[in-house]
């Protein structure tokens, strides 16, 4: 039996050798950059704000009983609202480009999704501050609407929620696009004309076939603009000017301004708890539609 065994292990060591050099690199990123710092959030979530900031290290539930107080709660749920109105938005308009996109010739296919891409070229804050000066009282928008006779008096587009969402579904469609694309382009067009053949209407073919195949695209690109928006702080910071604020600047405060560490941090566990059940949500909708698929190809 001895002389059987140490073949498999020289083997099972030759096939793990290369998949440790593969796996390494990423595995060492994710260990560094969310394991050891949730793992950090977590600990100092346990312990007092020092009277100057810092941390006392005396463990303490205190934080977690405050994270409950109706104002906190109230803010996390008009983040998750503002977040959950600009996921819709953004699914609204990235889902007919990305159609749009896919059915375009191969040719303009490249350049087209350039285009959507394009804004991650420049600065998040640049462009955030670029939609002030678009949505401000005496800012373009207004005065086009002003000088074409639609409006007498300015509109009030700017620091309020529609300015908050407004910003985060520009600063995230494209998030929205690219999943949605790649569904569609690996579905193809051959589902769309068997439906046709079969007389199908182009909205029967859209609700019952189209949009049910590349579910797993529309979740993921839900979760790439729900996730950030969420978290967000600039966005409510510049274009909610202090009237909206989201979840995302009371940890940035609890953590630069009021240096209370501890408390911020059980914050910020409240934001990756959200987070979590959202990637589960996404993983079980995953395995219901390989289900489906393995189910049709059986």
């Amino acid at each position: 039996m001895t002389g059987v065994a140490a073949p498999a292990r020289r083997a099972r060591g030759r096939v793990w050798g290369p998949r440790a050099v593969l796996l390494g690199p990423g595995v060492a990123w994710w260990v560094a950059f969310f394991l050891i710092p949730v793992g950090v959030l977590i600990a100092y979530s346990f312990f007092r704000r020092g009277p100057y900031g810092g941390v006392i290290y005396e463990p303490t539930l205190k934080n977690y009983a405050r994270a409950f107080d109706s104002l906190y709660i109230g803010v996390l749920w008009t983040s998750v609202r503002i977040a959950s109105i600009a996921t819709a938005v953004s699914l609204l308009l990235a889902y007919p480009a990305a159609l749009f996109i896919t059915r375009a010739p191969a040719r303009w296919r490249v350049p087209l999704l350039v285009l959507v891409i394009l804004p991650f070229w420049t600065s998040f804050l640049i462009r955030t501050y670029a939609w002030i000066v678009l949505l401000n009282p005496a800012g373009l928008i207004n005065k086009m609407l002003i000088g074409g006779g639609v409006i007498d008096e300015p509109l009030p587009l700017l620091y309020n929620e529609f300015a908050v969402t407004l910003g985060l579904v520009y600063a995230y469609l494209p998030l929205m696009v690219l999943p949605i694309y790649a569904s569609l382009e690996r579905l193809g067009p051959q589902p769309s004309e068997a439906a046709a053949d079969l007389y199908a209407t182009p909205s029967q073919v859209l609700r019952k076939i189209t949009i049910p195949l590349t579910l797993p695209g529309i979740v993921a690109g839900c979760i790439f603009v729900f996730v950030p928006s969420l978290g967000n702080f600039i966005v409510p910071d510049l274009l909610g000017g202090g009237q909206t604020v989201m979840i995302g600047n009371v940890i940035q405060q609890q953590f630069l301004q009021a240096r209370d560490w501890p408390f911020g941090a059980v914050l910020a566990m409240s934001v990756i708890a959200l987070m979590v059940v959202v990637l589960a949500v996404q993983a079980q909708v995953h395995r219901r539609t390989q289900e489906v698929e393995h189910g049709r190809a059986a």
